[in-house]
């Protein structure tokens, strides 16, 4: 049982070292600042570490990963005290999700499934699949659930272009 479990620390070191930074562009987006999104990520590793004999491939190693990230990023909002519910986001500032803009204002106006549906998809270039996995729901979910976002945000814009 040893090497296995050695075997599968050496895939989550692996996938930390290259999709850190995917990791913590949808942590950002998820908790609206990039320090709560680090720990959050780090909490979401360590964990991960620490419980990676529970791991039972019922999915990709990464999309566990996410559904870790994507979970210890709303425990981090949660705690936070948050004055207003909407959240202003730019996804043009540093590849960053932080600050105002259109795009943002309508993304942040969105159910939160379909935000962090859109994420994932977007920002960490996951497949319905993993999307699935990492949200813990139906890819069929994750298909319906994209689908509404992207009416809800083209619909969105087409308003404020008018």
């Amino acid at each position: 049982m040893r090497p296995i479990v050695d075997a599968r620390l050496r895939e989550i070191e692996t996938l930390y070292r290259s999709r850190f930074t995917h990791f913590v562009r949808v942590a950002t987006a998820v908790t609206g600042d990039r320090e709560l999104a680090l720990d959050a990520v780090h909490d979401a590793f360590a964990g991960a570490v620490r419980g990676r004999r529970g791991f039972r491939r019922e999915g990709p190693l990464e999309a566990w990963l996410w559904r870790a990230v994507v979970n210890a990023a709303l425990k981090a909002r949660e705690r936070e005290v948050v004055e207003t519910r909407v959240r202003r986001i730019d996804v043009e500032r540093d590849g960053y999700v932080t600050g105002s803009g259109e795009l943002g204002a309508v993304i942040a106006a969105l159910p939160e499934r379909q935000r962090l549906a859109l994420f994932l998809r977007y920002y960490a270039d996951l497949d319905y699949r993993g999307i699935a996995v990492a949200l813990g729901v139906e890819v069929g979910t994750v298909s319906a659930t994209l689908s509404a976002a992207h009416t809800a945000v083209r619909r969105a814009l087409e308003e404020v272009t008018r």
